[in-house]
């Protein structure tokens, strides 16, 4: 007789850890589909964003060949530097500790060219700033 009872007293134990097996199951398949989908864009950006400071370095450096006194000394400084970091950002290695840290003196260092060359060029997907983000209408 205590055999009968002794199931049903572990039956909500049973379904309890049935229940989170299958959850956690669920949870790792639909989260490493979620994963991929925001790999995915986050890495279409990062690459749609490194190619326009490319072309940009290319333009640039194609003005420097065909006339050296276009730009001042400071600029070519500059363009010099953003296309040592291009060469430097690890595209095959994306969990690299210094994706970060290259992306960001990319964007300090396009700012700067930009800035000396008296030229507003705005890379379009470039995170607005916080008082930008506020003009945002719905």
């Amino acid at each position: 007789m205590d055999d009968i009872f002794d199931s049903s007293l572990n039956l909500e134990e049973t379904h309890f850890k049935e229940g989170y097996d299958e959850g956690y199951t669920h949870g790792l398949i639909s989260g490493k589909e979620d994963a991929t989908q925001v790999g995915l864009k986050v890495g279409f950006e990062i690459g749609e964003e490194l190619g326009f400071y490319r072309g940009c370095v290319d333009i640039w450096t194609s003005v420097i060949r065909v006339d050296p006194t276009q730009f001042s000394q400071r600029a070519k400084t500059g363009i010099t530097q953003m296309e040592e970091l291009l060469h430097k950002y690890p595209l095959m290695d994306p969990e690299n500790s210094q994706v970060q840290e290259i992306m960001d003196s990319l964007r300090v260092k396009f700012k700067m060219v930009s800035s000396s060359l008296h030229v507003k060029l705005e890379y379009n997907g470039y995170p607005k700033s916080s008082a930008e983000a506020n003009d945002i209408q719905f």
